[in-house]
């Protein structure tokens, strides 16, 4: 689904950030500051970003400069190589974070401190300088974790911060989110975060140190559960595809597939009765009341489960769609082919540099009526703008 080239500035545009992350969080942040039309230089070490040589490649890519992990969260950046563990290099990263307006990192804490990059460092020389660290266990500087020298990755933060143990069937059985979800909305929150902090030090001239933890992150993704355990001093257990509170709201069979239905008001449940052919279940004394469909849910969903499976996903969603909340389980052939991801311009083909057949990758989400967002250029190749950054800096090696 080709879309035209994005050539216009973004909102973000004239917003200079110093990309020292790697692996997900850090860039998936970093990624969306570069859909948002910020200039994100992306500092890797000589052997380049961890997740860099990760496939999957095309079969008609020869050069394999970089795989889809790599190239989903690090299009529109530019990459310079510099090895910190180089006092020269080093050098030259302070002399950049002079100028720039956001350097964000995700290493363990104390990391670029034991470098002699650290935040302290860098904003001695430039005080409007907002740094931004995405840790596992945040940063002594804003909270002391027991757990600030642990590593940890999406799986761990979101067993920890409670994700799998309201995510699983309903006889107990726990699993993570599919999508790593402690990495993603751990680097979302990063990006707001620095943004609001870059607001402060534009209009007060300070700048100041971001954190956000991958732990704090799914716990706050989790905030049903930590306000219904505070309440009812239960902790909430898998339910499998079903609301912990309302019901229909499920993932139910159908005769080809699969849907999700949901009606958490009495109107669209009246309404789901009548497109079923069944309208008297609306004042069945079992379901004529949110608290009755949730008591009951299993004999409400044996019988919609035979009701679904008597039908297509396509029939069920013409009788259904506009008027109940309702709409097929896609997988990415589907996704592919709805007319709403071309509309959306959700899926976009980027070159690969070499020539060969282009990818499509994820698009951005965050569209606006003034401002241009979304993938502004293919991925870097390591080091591909070393020299052209420097030069833009007056930084000679």
């Amino acid at each position: 689904m080709p879309i035209p080239r994005i050539t216009e500035p973004g909102p973000l545009a004239g917003l200079r950030v110093l990309d020292l992350t790697q692996a997900l969080a850090g860039p998936f942040c970093t990624m969306l500051l570069a859909d948002l039309g910020a200039d994100v230089i992306k500092v890797e070490p000589p052997s380049g970003d961890m997740t860099r040589y990760i496939g999957p490649f095309t079969e008609e890519d020869a050069l394999h400069a970089y795989g889809g992990y790599f190239a989903s969260i690090n299009r529109g950046k530019r990459s310079i190589v510099l090895d910190l563990k180089q006092a020269d290099d080093r050098e030259v990263l302070l002399r950049l974070a002079d100028t720039v307006d956001v350097v964000v990192e995700n290493s363990r804490a104390g990391v670029m401190d034991r470098l002699g990059v650290g935040y302290e460092t860098l904003a001695a020389s430039n005080p409007k300088l907002v740094y931004a660290a995405i840790r596992g266990f945040g940063d002594p500087r804003t909270g002391a974790s027991p757990y600030a020298d642990w590593p940890s990755y999406d799986i761990v933060a979101q067993a920890m911060g409670g994700l799998v143990s309201i995510t699983g069937f309903d006889d107990g059985t726990v699993m993570k989110c599919g999508p790593s979800v402690g990495d993603i909305f751990t680097g979302t929150l990063g990006a707001v975060g620095l943004l609001a902090a870059v607001i402060h030090a534009r209009a007060s001239g300070e700048g100041q140190f971001i954190d956000v933890a991958m732990y704090d992150a799914v716990l706050c993704l989790c905030e049903g559960a930590a306000y219904s355990y505070s309440y009812t001093g239960h902790a909430r257990r898998p339910t499998g595809n079903g609301h912990p509170t309302i019901a229909p709201f499920d993932v139910f069979p159908t005769r080809d597939g699969h849907c999700a239905v949901g009606t958490p008001s009495d109107r669209m449940f009246a309404t789901l009765c009548e497109r079923m052919g069944s309208p008297e279940l609306a004042s069945d004394a079992r379901f004529d009341s949110p608290r009755g469909r949730l008591v009951n849910r299993s004999e409400l969903n044996e019988l919609l489960i035979g009701w679904t499976t008597s039908k297509t996903t396509a029939e069920i969603i013409d009788l259904l769609g506009g008027d109940v909340p309702v709409g097929p389980v896609n997988d990415m052939s589907a996704i592919y082919a709805d007319p709403h991801v071309a509309a959306r311009h959700m899926l976009v083909d980027v070159e690969q540099p070499d020539g060969s057949r282009q990818v499509t990758l994820a698009g951005q989400p965050i569209k606006m009526t003034k401002s241009s967002t979304g993938i502004r250029s293919r991925p870097p190749l390591l080091g591909e703008h070393t020299d052209e950054v420097l030069a833009e800096f007056g930084v000679n090696r």
